[in-house]
């Protein structure tokens, strides 16, 4: 919590209690001092802290007097610490609104190599938890404000405006962002992204997801790198669940998020050793190492493939991908120091 808001917040309650401290020594004060009854006692204490002039219940002695003087004096210094501190706390409510989004602001610009969510509903909120458990840098665009106020976190910055539009795209670092995904609504206002996206950063890894089949290849044409529909992978996963059930159950507990749990990775070469100097996956022997297998190989023109022979050489800015345990995979990436 920011330190100014702790502040203000210790000081309302310091002006509360001493409000209702003062209420309480007023009706106890007139009570006993003047005897009277504890509606008179209540009503005597509020005009006499708001001084709002009406008359007594009865005539004062000199000790009530002398009680109403310092009722008066200190309810004129409470009162007025209260309205100050009210005061001061809604007219700085704004300016915490700004410093806070100024602090957000400032850690985006800081970013390199990040990746920009468009939207976080369903689809967004799922890439979010993805790239948190691996530690991914990742700015929001998200246009509701109370969403964006209920989920904007130190962990989750968020950038509130239309991803549409080419001023928040640069607010969010798009020129120095690797990736961008894409995860609207409404398959128009993805291909609007996509469009911009491309157009600023022609070097952008673009990820769109798409409602409908029609939008695909619109959205592959505008630039996108993959398009994704999440409705068709819904549905032929149930199939599968049908056909190859005990398959479809393996492969479902192979976890690829988290910390300590994640079953399969992906490794660029380089972070293994000097590619300058192919090696073979033999020469590697990361099952010796670590326990982890090599079940596939993607070269630097994109070609996949599976289960790759050991006498394959691992040439530069191509991958492997290892399947391990979770004890495995972390042996691997302390082994490599692989972020």
């Amino acid at each position: 919590m920011n330190p100014l808001i702790k502040l203000f917040r210790v000081k309302i309650y310091t002006a509360v209690f001493l409000l209702v401290l003062m209420m309480l020594v007023g009706v106890f004060g007139f009570k006993i001092i003047s005897d009277y009854s504890w509606v008179d006692a209540i009503y005597m204490t509020v005009i006499t802290i708001t001084t709002v002039g009406f008359g007594e219940v009865q005539p004062l002695d000199d000790n009530a007097k002398v009680f109403t003087i310092f009722l008066i004096l200190a309810s004129v210094v409470i009162l007025g610490y209260a309205i100050t501190v009210i005061t001061e706390y809604i007219l700085s409510k704004n300016d915490f609104e700004e410093l806070k989004q100024k602090k957000m602001q400032k850690k985006i610009d800081s970013f390199k190599d990040h990746i920009i969510i468009c939207g976080y509903g369903r689809n967004g909120k799922q890439a979010a938890k993805k790239l948190l458990a691996y530690d991914k840098s990742f700015v929001v665009i998200e246009k509701d404000k109370e969403l964006m106020d209920k989920f904007q976190s130190d962990e989750i910055p968020f950038v509130l405006g239309n991803a549409n539009e080419d001023e928040v795209l640069q607010q969010a670092g798009i020129e120095s962002a690797s990736t961008i995904i894409c995860a609207l609504p409404n398959d128009a206002d993805n291909l609007f992204v996509v469009l911009s996206a491309r157009q600023i950063n022609s070097k952008l890894n673009i990820i769109s997801r798409a409602s409908q089949e029609t939008s695909y290849q619109k959205l592959k044409l505008a630039g996108a790198n993959n398009v994704i529909l999440p409705d068709r992978i819904g549905g032929d996963h149930m199939a599968s669940l049908v056909v190859v059930p005990d398959l479809i159950e393996f492969i479902d507990n192979l976890s690829i998020v988290g910390e300590t749990n994640i079953n399969i990775e992906e490794i660029p070469i380089e972070k293994l050793y000097d590619a300058t100097n192919p090696k073979t996956i033999r020469d590697l022997d990361l099952r010796q190492k670590t326990g982890c297998n090599v079940i596939g190989f993607k070269s630097s023109d994109g070609e996949y493939i599976v289960n790759p022979e050991a006498d394959l050489k691992l040439i530069p800015n191509s991958k492997i991908i290892v399947l391990g345990r979770p004890e495995q995979i972390q042996k691997l990436n302390s082994l490599y120091d692989i972020n």
